[in-house]
């Protein structure tokens, strides 16, 4: 029970309610019999009240003891009542004594031709349905004949129906908390495991999953519960192995920098040229590991959401010209050919020109950098609803197995980590990261040894149509 309090509060709330309900409903059977069982004895006493006026009002000299007779055989009383309230006749098991039922305003309506009908209760607290009706002669009215029926046989069924309501109430209400508790157990056990799971996800357990099923809100707040461990856990992963990147990248350029250095510093070199390419190693370093600092604040910033463009309309082809024209001399260095092709209508795009530039620039190097012999290609495709760049190479390619990664921070198809390519490992990271912030796709096929291909997509709005060229 302590463990289980939700459990207990839904079987509380349950019981109460069904509770509340069947006291109502009852209540409702039992004034629906109560009503109906008085009806049918008050017209059963006013059905018998009109045969006995008819008696009464005949000629024949047996009549009166027919009556009491029939009375008897009945097992009702009757009184026949003068207008000055003499009793002339009574006959039937109630007492004769008794005439606190006779009321003058009921008299008077008898004698006035109307009939009536109450339920009195006698002095020893028997109760009696009267029906009071006319006897008349020769149109006149002459007496007023009182029938009373007892109602302790009603009382009777009534009290035998109402013990039968309460057994059956009873029994309903113990089966119902029965079946109430079972499913307030029931209902509550995911939300327990959810209980203790949130409570290991809280203190750093991640690995725990829900294996709860059900088609609903608690299953989908399970899901929900589950999605999130797994991001906690992704998380956690991914800030030990980018604080394990971080370290070791920033080892390599450090170390760099501070052996060579001390290598100038103490005068180990033999030749000013030696001098010259140590400084220029030291140099390099030092560009990597700035390199290497700004895209991490700029990933930091990404992820944070405060990184800010600003949104403009460009010409992407003339940025595509332009980036194409800063690689070139890379390219001619590498002996590799760069082409560019620009086919469709042109269309202005909705995009941040620097970060676009950005974007260009660092597939185009990638491309570069990973392409020993052949070619580097350019497309810009215009349709009438996207805009498509494309940048393909021949160069080392990427395995099929390793595409789904390659967005990763410091993810590195060369596992040994070669410096023989450069580059931070965060590059992709932050092309993905702010095409996907300026409302584009991107898309990745490659063959080892073949080369790859990048696919950048950008819808175009019809608000842009006015600014086609």
């Amino acid at each position: 029970m302590r463990h289980n309090r939700i459990g207990f509060k839904m079987g509380i709330v349950i019981i109460t309610l069904f509770l509340i309900v069947l006291v109502f409903l009852g209540f409702a059977i039992d004034r629906m019999f109560t009503n109906f069982y008085s009806a049918e004895m008050q017209k059963e006493t006013e059905e018998l009240t009109s045969h006995f006026t008819v008696m009464a009002n005949a000629t024949e000299t047996t009549s009166e003891q027919t009556m009491k007779t029939f009375a008897e055989f009945s097992n009702v009383s009757i009184i026949n009542i003068l207008k000055n309230g003499k009793v002339i006749l009574h006959s039937g098991t109630h007492d004769s004594a008794d005439n606190a039922f006779i009321r003058t305003s009921d008299l008077q309506k008898i004698f006035s031709g109307e009939k009536v009908s109450l339920l009195y209760k006698d002095p020893s607290g028997n109760g009696y349905f009267v029906s009071g009706q006319p006897i008349s002669d020769n149109g006149k009215i002459t007496s007023a004949l009182y029938v009373m029926s007892s109602t302790e046989q009603m009382e009777r069924s009534l009290s035998g129906v109402r013990n039968l309501l309460l057994l059956s109430g009873i029994g309903a209400f113990l089966l119902a908390m029965g079946i109430t508790w079972i499913i307030a157990m029931v209902l509550s056990r995911p939300l327990l495991q959810m209980e203790k799971a949130t409570r290991k996800i809280a203190i750093g357990e991640l690995e725990i999953r829900l294996d709860i099923k059900s088609k609903d809100e608690i299953g989908s707040l399970a899901d929900a519960i589950n999605d999130l461990a797994m991001d906690l856990q992704r998380y956690r992963d991914t800030r030990q192995e980018l604080f394990s990147n971080i370290s070791h990248e920033l080892r390599t350029p450090i170390t760099y920098l501070e052996g060579y250095s001390k290598v100038v510093k103490d005068h180990l070199y033999e030749t000013e040229d030696e001098k010259e390419r140590y400084l220029d190693i030291i140099y390099e370093e030092a560009l990597r590991l700035q390199h290497l600092v700004d895209d991490l604040f700029d990933l930091a910033k990404m992820e944070e959401g405060k990184i800010s463009l600003v949104f403009e309309r460009l010409d992407l082809s003339d940025l595509v010209e332009h980036a194409v024209r800063k690689v070139e001399l890379k390219a001619k260095e590498k002996n590799l050919r760069l082409s560019l092709d620009i086919s469709g209508k042109a269309a202005l795009v909705h995009a941040d020109g620097k970060r676009m530039e950005q974007i260009i620039l660092n597939l185009l190097e990638n491309a570069i950098r990973y392409t020993e012999h052949g070619s580097i290609d350019v497309h810009v495709m215009y349709a009438s609803t996207k805009v498509t760049l494309v940048v393909e190479d021949t160069g080392i390619g990427i395995p099929e197995e390793e595409l789904p990664y390659i967005f990763e921070r410091f993810y590195r198809v060369e596992k040994s980590r070669s410096r023989q390519f450069g580059g931070t490992g965060l590059g992709l990271s932050i092309v993905k990261m702010l095409i996907e912030l300026q409302g584009g796709t991107i898309k990745v096929t490659s063959r080892l040894k073949e080369g790859t291909r990048f696919e950048i997509y950008f819808v175009l709005h019809p608000e842009m149509e006015e600014g086609r060229v």
